[in-house]
């Protein structure tokens, strides 16, 4: 079992709310939409604070590894508070970890982990993290 991460372990939160769609039959929101939560609370964070341009940037960032564990249901229609952190920040990666938590709970509800690799968005080859990026990221890396 992994140590559980408060709220206050996670420098940047966001709200996120559920949909009708993210419940399955048994009641409460599947697993693969904590998935979707994940990636929508980083890609907020780096498009808004990081710089990072979906459309026409020179760099995107590219998943190569991810991960969760769960530890009590979520269900629709709560709102989902999503709190990143950079567990681990490379020349061309970043291992970003992310816990949702139920509105104004401490006790995360998943912790998760999204490890990107940066790359030319032409060649698809790995590059530096872009200075403005990695100044961005540096305020939330884990200490």
């Amino acid at each position: 079992m992994i140590e559980k991460l408060g709220r206050s372990a996670y420098p940047r939160i966001r709200a996120l709310p559920t949909r009708w769609a993210d419940n399955d039959i048994y009641g409460h929101i599947n697993n693969a939409a904590y998935y979707g939560f994940f990636d929508t609370a980083v890609n907020c964070f780096l498009i808004e604070e990081a710089g990072l341009d979906i459309h026409a940037g020179a760099v995107i960032g590219l998943v190569v590894e991810t991960g969760c564990n769960y530890f009590a249901p979520l269900a629709f229609p709560e709102t989902v508070e999503a709190g990143i952190r950079v567990a681990r920040l490379g020349n061309s990666s970043v291992s970003f970890e992310i816990g949702l938590f139920r509105q104004g709970e401490d006790d995360p509800a998943a912790q998760g982990r999204f490890v990107h690799v940066y790359v030319d968005r032409d060649t698809r080859r790995p590059v530096a993290l872009p200075d403005a990026m990695r100044a961005a990221l540096v305020e939330i890396e884990s200490r």
